[in-house]
């Protein structure tokens, strides 16, 4: 008998509400090196495992929309460090040549967002030039619940594009990570687990597009889509779906580098999934 050891083969859950529950389906699928080895079992997402992290997106986004921006922003930069931490075994994770600089990338483009998060309102908002006896005020604020459909490449910085603009606002997301690679954002998940962002701000699915996208197209609680890198037909499903509750769907082109700065980050990664209130008040006599 051989005394070499096999080591347990991990299964990654799913991360909805801040905690890491099993696929309702109790399927999972096979994810493989570049070799065709077996990495790692990670949980086969179904339609009821999309309505749970709705809900759950739902129920934390007045709290986590209620919080002054200083706050979300220290949070979110605190989520850098505990990324910081795990930089390796995200390096490991997308496991290949491009891994370090794409994790200190996905590290660099969170503290990026945690910087927008109390200064967005003063350089989108501010006071109206109005004529007469009142104040006239427009100030940002986040929509509610925003999918997520994430490219698959790259894996993590992709999945940090499209859920920190969002969040920075006050959204809760609902992402469905990589289908070829969903492992970083699963061992992402860790560092939102032990991170002080709110449980449900941030929930991941594992699984297959062709089955999932439909679901959160079409969901009610679902206001607005941030997808990127989907094809044609995804793209037509996100938009017909749309027509159910006037979601603004935002999709990015397949030639967009999610490396260069000056294309996935700034200011106009939150726009979208931003509402405008205008205030009037009386001005003194």
């Amino acid at each position: 008998m051989s005394d070499e050891r096999l080591p347990i083969m991990k299964t990654y859950k799913l991360y909805i509400g801040g905690k890491f529950p099993r696929t309702e389906s109790g399927r999972s699928t096979l994810v493989q090196d570049s070799s065709n080895g077996l990495t790692a079992h990670v949980c086969h997402g179904s339609r009821k495992d999309v309505r749970n992290a709705v809900e759950a997106a739902h129920s934390a986004h007045s709290k986590w929309s209620s919080a002054t921006g200083y706050l979300r922003g220290q949070i979110l930069y605190r989520l850098a460090e505990m990324m910081e931490g795990k930089r390796s075994e995200l390096a490991e994770a997308i496991g290949n040549e491009h891994a370090t600089r794409e994790v200190d990338a996905s590290i660099d483009r969170v503290v990026h967002f945690a910087g927008w998060t109390d200064k967005y309102a003063s350089v989108m908002g501010g006071a109206n030039p109005v004529s007469g006896p009142y104040h006239n005020f427009t100030i940002p604020g986040s929509m509610g619940v925003v999918g997520c459909v994430c490219p698959d490449q790259p894996p993590l910085l992709g999945l940090i594009s499209m859920i920190a603009g969002p969040i920075a606002l006050g959204n809760s997301v609902v992402a469905i990570v990589s289908e070829s690679n969903p492992i970083p954002a699963m061992v992402l998940a860790e560092a939102f687990a032990t991170s002080d962002l709110p449980g449900g701000v941030v929930n991941l699915i594992t699984g297959f597009r062709e089955e999932l996208v439909p679901h959160l197209a079409t969901h009610r609680e679902v206001i607005g889509v941030h997808a990127g890198s989907v094809s044609d037909e995804h793209r037509a499903v996100l938009r017909e779906g749309a027509a159910v509750n006037m979601k603004r769907v935002t999709i990015h082109d397949d030639a967009l580098d999610y490396f260069d700065e000056s294309q996935a980050q700034g200011p106009a990664w939150i726009d979208p999934f931003v509402e405008f209130k205008t205030i009037w008040h009386p001005s003194a006599v």
